[in-house]
């Protein structure tokens, strides 16, 4: 089997054909992905992808620019119930990643009809999981909260945002689902614009809410509650009308609609290996946070903020690897499984540069980054310290998101799930507990296993994907 990447493609020249590239990224495109140009397929993915990444981050960063103007406890409620919901997004990211592969191998095979039927049905699914996920998190929110080990301040001043949050799960999940089938399509215009509109209602409203500024009601940090919530709302409302517009790739028709147990079937199974794989990383996540509460409300708060440019510094990552999943799973469909390949080696190589050069950025400047966040002054050394060490491992993160997502594309959620099992609790949670209980380092310590478990991440995940098992699967 090779692993060498494609020769280098190079976009058309000319103006003409370069403002027609950016309508097509702007706007969408009718391309046949499994034809053509490789470097030109990944822009037309990747770009859209990435700025949809960037909307959906974009909640969580404007929220916390303006939470943080109200002072550590608002702040650690927000990590805190972020951190739960990074449970929910376990669940959506499975959902997704199923419907992702399957909408976009039917695609590969030509069958708009029944990538039409996928879509559909992972989308009941989510209404299904999403309707009692919130039932529960709404209820027990306050508990959830103390579980987490919030102080007495934090839970009474989060409880409300918490609520909001954990009992509106079936539109997060939504959103996901339906951004996935687009993106299974090759459509990431669409996705991305979904997403254009609904932060454009969470910019407007978070800060009226949660100062009650005009004839709004002064809600505090609840207020970047409701605003995200609403905003996610209009987004989903957005995806259902084009869904049944007809006016994209897919159509749900009524014949779609009609639940099929075949299909259910199979994008459950594809969706328990993702939602494994994405439990094992997003519960890691709560466990980290739980280890670096055991240092103070400033610590947690110092690793939400960091964290927080971390997820919008690693955007172009993620973007990459869903546009690889995206062209894995198309080109599987097609029955070339070489250009599949290529397009993951030419994502990572693409990737691993740009990662570079922001690694550079946030080492050097990482003061300069941080101070739109006003934070006080006990936070800003560990949300520093923080930034520094994770970005240590920036091109390796690169590196390790575009492999590991492009099983997903293939449809094998296996062995990524495998890869997280020994990245996460094997590697990262056990060295973060000693390097910050034993060693005298603290919180420094949680950082630094963060950087080493992602850096073993892309090396595990090379070696797996160059045994080529995922060119045969079948979705």
């Amino acid at each position: 089997m090779s692993t060498t990447p494609a020769t280098t493609e190079t976009l058309p020249s000319g103006g003409g054909s370069f403002l027609q590239t950016l309508r097509s990224i702007l706007v969408g495109t009718d391309q046949d992905f499994t034809e053509g140009n490789l470097t030109r397929a990944i822009l037309l993915l990747a770009i859209p992808m990435v700025l949809e990444m960037a909307m959906e981050s974009l909640f969580a960063l404007v929220n916390m620019l303006w939470v943080s103007r109200l002072g550590a406890a608002a702040i650690a409620s927000v990590g805190l119930t972020e951190s739960l919901m990074a449970i929910v997004y376990t669940v959506a990211i499975g959902f997704a990643m199923a419907g992702t592969a399957m909408v976009a191998r039917r695609i590969g095979e030509k069958d708009a009809k029944a990538a039409s039927v996928a879509a559909a049905q992972v989308m009941w699914l989510a209404v299904g999981a999403g309707a009692l996920m919130g039932l529960f998190g709404g209820l027990f929110a306050p508990d959830l909260l103390r579980l987490m080990g919030a102080s007495h301040e934090v839970v009474a001043t989060g409880s409300g945002f918490a609520r909001i949050l954990l009992g509106a799960q079936a539109i997060v999940i939504l959103l996901f689902v339906l951004n996935g089938a687009f993106r299974g399509t090759g459509d990431a215009a669409m996705a991305m614009r979904t997403l254009w509109i609904a932060n454009a209602v969470n910019l407007v409203l978070d800060p009226c809410l949660i100062f009650g500024l005009g004839p709004f009601p002064k809600l505090g940090v609840t207020g970047t509650a409701v605003a995200t919530t609403v905003g996610r709302g209009v987004g989903v409302l957005v995806q259902l009308y084009v869904l049944f517009s007809g006016k994209r790739r897919i159509h749900l028709q009524r014949h779609a609609l009609v639940p099929n147990l075949e299909v259910i079937a199979r994008l459950v199974r594809m969706s328990l290996g993702g939602m494994g794989q994405y439990l094992i990383s997003t519960a890691s996540w709560v466990v980290m946070v739980r280890i670096i509460s055991r240092f103070g409300d400033a610590a947690v708060a110092g690793y939400t903020v960091a964290m927080r440019v971390v997820f919008v510094a690693l955007l172009p990552a993620w973007g990459m690897s869903n546009a690889a999943a995206t062209l894995v799973g198309q080109n599987l469909g097609a029955g070339k499984p070489q250009r599949a390949e290529q397009s993951v080696f030419r994502a990572a190589a693409y990737n691993m540069a740009f990662m570079g050069v922001v690694t550079v950025v946030l080492v050097f400047g990482t003061r300069l980054v941080l101070a739109p966040f006003g934070a006080d002054a006990a936070v800003v050394p560990i949300a520093v310290a923080a930034l520094r060490t994770l970005a240590y491992g920036f091109v390796f993160y690169g590196l390790g998101m575009v492999v590991v997502q492009s099983f997903n594309g293939a449809g094998d959620t296996f062995t990524p799930t495998i890869i997280n099992v020994v990245t996460f609790w094997i590697i990262q949670i056990p060295l973060a507990w000693a390097l910050s209980s034993w060693t005298g380092l603290g919180p420094q310590g949680v950082f630094w296993s963060v950087a080493i478990a992602y850096s073993s991440q892309a090396v595990i995940g090379l070696l797996a994907f160059r045994r080529g098992t995922w060119k045969t699967r079948t979705v």
